[in-house]
């Protein structure tokens, strides 16, 4: 099979996918988003800091808030990475240079992922389960907050 063919199979392949996955994922987003039943985790965590979970945001307290987290984020990640000689699993790897430290911290919580490092010659398999494969998941979850908040915006 040609690459062609495979690019046009692939294509419709995820074209099918989305269509058979779109209503009932849909549906279940809808129902995570829109919910006003808390758990008890989420309710601990609104006293602990100091939130009322029934009260509306302005976007500078949305704003705020994404950016206080990316910027812990990147902080703790270029640490990591400064420090994972240190750390268990290090693979008798010395810290990551600070350039590179900071250009794989900022990539990978802005979720762009771009990585100018050579994998396992560079990190050790902590700074790679624990600081770039968590970055992921959060990148992507903070992407998703912010998109709700944009449409809950939109809707208001």
């Amino acid at each position: 099979m040609g690459t062609t063919t495979a690019g046009i199979l692939f294509a419709i392949s995820l074209v099918l996918a989305l269509a058979v996955v779109h209503v009932p994922l849909g549906d279940h987003m809808y129902r995570v988003y829109s919910s006003r039943r808390h758990l008890r985790a989420e309710r601990g965590m609104y006293r602990l800091i100091g939130v009322d979970p029934a009260a509306e945001q302005r976007w500078t307290a949305y704003a705020g808030s994404v950016l206080a987290f990316s910027a812990v984020s990147v902080l703790f990640l270029y640490g990591f990475q400064r420090l994972q000689h240190h750390l268990w699993l290090h693979l008798d790897h010395g810290p990551v240079p600070p350039g590179l430290a900071w250009n794989t911290a900022v990539s990978f919580t802005t979720n762009t992922n771009w990585q100018a490092y050579a994998g396992e010659s560079t990190m050790g398999h902590l700074v790679q389960m624990a600081g770039l494969a968590v970055q992921n998941f959060v990148s992507a979850a903070t992407g998703m907050a912010v998109a709700i908040a944009l449409v809950r915006g939109f809707a208001r």
